[in-house]
């Protein structure tokens, strides 16, 4: 069985600018992220969003991101 790791990000949409998307931390367990958004979601700015936090799981020693991509959609993100 592949091991998996657990990316903690926090998201915030904005309508017409670029989105926010902070990287938090990366976990060995889906219960230590739900940890660490325990910890963090009476913080200032987070609090405000408390629904933007998200967990993704990732197997380890694997690509997840093997489509390419296209220039003009980066772009359109900065």
């Amino acid at each position: 069985m592949m091991e998996k790791i657990y990316l903690l990000w926090f998201v915030q949409e904005h309508q017409g600018e670029p989105d926010t998307e902070l990287l938090i931390g990366v976990f060995a367990s889906e219960t230590e992220a739900e940890r660490a958004i325990e910890q963090l979601k009476s913080k200032p700015g987070f609090c405000v969003y408390p629904d933007g936090f998200r967990i993704h799981s990732q197997q380890i020693g694997q690509i997840g991101w093997s489509e390419g991509f296209v220039e003009d959609q980066l772009a359109k993100k900065s």
